[in-house]
């Protein structure tokens, strides 16, 4: 690429990257997610209280049940709002299944086996392959959470280094497969606990007895992990490659330590025990199951609506515990059985900021479904769109833009669909969409710009390791790389979603079909 369509390049992106400012700026003006839920709470609270005095009413079409706003400053509110403070925490849905599913993520992640996992990933790559092979080890990479971006993104620049190419581009592809492609991955991740549990409450307003489970968008999430993987691919290999020609790396960088990608001796023992064990775990808990009158299958003898999908959390940490204990007394991380209950004590420190932020979303969420007005808004929103016709993509479309929007300024998938779903889950199940679609929909545009976004302390991470390769580097520089692969990637993912819903592909096991 020449200079003169180098300095042409950047001046297209002169008024994105001044959008992004301003967001950048708005979005340093809000509070942390925890007071943002508290002012939440009092706008909620004024809010019931004109609407009760206005009489504000819905019948729901599911039950056929009149529904008044309550106000929330009243006595009885008052009274809920102080009994129900230590329920509202202890049963709020996702608080318990994401503690246990943690407790065996700990585990694993202590002992070394998710790092190795992810190194063996990268590691001995051919040249050919070394951006596919990144790309989806960012998507397995999912389920370490945010500590994916800790270990991922300069093993990114390793691996391409260690190939011949540049690490610069290795970072960028590493950043906005974890960061844009958050939501999807061949495995089950915290996220899916997290997020299943939300929209279980969320769908709950119009159906009590409806639970989604976290294998509720499984199906679709493997099917994601490999078709972002290929996107990123193409467009690292088709443009970025070519803009990366302009940027040299700084002739006085600090060499890398290209041993680092190689797997110890004893690692590789370890990733040789691990695999084992899951493969002994899967095969002892299909036995378990193949029989009609298994106790891990429902009354009917169902899989669908049984306890292994129903307490799957359970299994999830099992198996996690079980493959990195493996891992770790081969690897040599695990010497006694006191190094388990410290790792999980570990885990669930780390689990701390969670836990205070779920303790104002879950008053929240309780204080809103007491009002009646989430119900009121979502009847109301689904009769407006019955009556104006809107079909089904367009409301998805609608949904996207919205919550892609949104999610420039508030960075926290959680807190985010704490926000939004508990409208949009009914609103569209009263559309005869299932809770199932719009949280797969919800998880794509949740995760797309988090690799353009300036609100996202990643972002700035993964500039910091850009700027050890090449010190003139700016936000500029990184947001010019992963604009046009957050693009594609929102484009071609909502393609996917559309693929399922119109052929009827279910989304995970025992998830309805639209």
């Amino acid at each position: 690429m020449s200079s003169t369509e180098a300095a042409n390049g950047s001046r297209s992106l002169n008024g994105l990257l001044r959008v992004l400012g301003g967001i950048e700026r708005l979005g340093n003006k809000l509070p942390h997610p925890f007071w943002l839920f508290v002012i939440l709470a009092g706008v909620l609270a004024l809010v019931s209280w004109g609407l009760a005095a206005a009489g504000v009413s819905a019948v729901n079409p599911a039950s056929g049940k009149a529904v008044a706003a309550k106000n929330l400053l009243s006595a009885d509110g008052v009274r809920t709002m102080i009994d129900g403070a230590i329920d509202n925490y202890t049963s709020f849905a996702p608080l318990g299944t994401i503690l246990v599913v943690m407790l065996g993520v700990a585990v694993a992640e202590r002992s070394g086996l998710l790092a190795a996992v992810l190194r063996s990933g990268v590691a001995k790559v051919s040249p050919r392959w070394v951006t596919f092979a990144l790309a989806f080890t960012g998507m397995v990479s999912h389920v370490a959470s945010d500590a994916a971006y800790v270990v991922l993104i300069p093993l990114g620049a390793l691996a391409f280094r260690a190939v011949g190419r540049s690490p610069i581009l290795g970072i960028v592809v590493a950043f906005v497969s974890i960061s844009a492609g958050y939501d999807a991955s061949p495995l089950v991740t915290p996220v899916d606990a997290i997020l299943s549990g939300l929209t279980t409450a969320a769908a709950q307003t119009i159906d009590p007895n409806y639970v989604v489970t976290p294998l509720a968008n499984y199906f679709f999430s493997i099917a994601s992990s490999l078709v972002l993987a290929t996107v990123i691919t193409l467009v690292t290999e088709r443009v970025l490659a070519r803009r990366v020609e302009s940027l040299p790396v700084d002739s006085d960088a600090d060499e890398d330590d290209l041993g680092s990608l190689t797997l110890r001796p004893e690692e590789r023992r370890g990733l040789r025990a691990a695999l084992i064990a899951l493969v002994v775990f899967a095969a002892a808990l299909v036995l378990a199951v193949l029989p009609t009158g298994s106790p891990l299958r429902g009354e009917d003898g169902s899989i669908v609506q049984s306890p292994l999908l129903g307490s799957i959390a359970i299994f999830l940490a099992l198996a996690f515990l079980t493959v990195g204990w493996a891992y770790g007394r081969a690897a040599g991380t695990i010497t006694s059985s006191r190094d388990i209950p410290d790792f999980m004590a570990h885990g669930l420190r780390e689990m701390a900021p969670i836990l205070v932020l779920f303790f104002a979303i879950s008053q929240f969420l309780a204080f809103f479904k007491w009002t009646g007005i989430g119900e009121i808004i979502a009847i109301n929103g689904a009769d407006l769109l019955k009556s104006a016709g809107v079909s089904g993509p367009v409301v998805f479309l609608g949904i996207l833009v919205v919550v892609t929007v949104i999610n420039l300024v508030v960075t926290s998938g959680s807190a985010q669909w704490a926000l939004v779903g508990p409208v949009f889950v009914p609103m569209l199940m009263l559309l005869d969409i299932p809770p199932e679609y719009t949280q797969a929909l919800y998880r794509i545009a949740d995760s797309c710009t988090n690799a353009i976004t300036p609100m996202s302390p990643y972002f700035v991470m993964a500039l910091g390791f850009l700027q050890r390769y090449r010190r003139s580097a700016g936000i500029g520089t990184l947001a010019s790389m992963t604009i046009p692969l957050a693009f594609a990637l929102l484009v071609v993912w909502t393609l996917l979603f559309l693929v399922f819903w119109w052929l009827g592909i279910p989304l995970g096991p025992g998830a309805p079909v639209a």
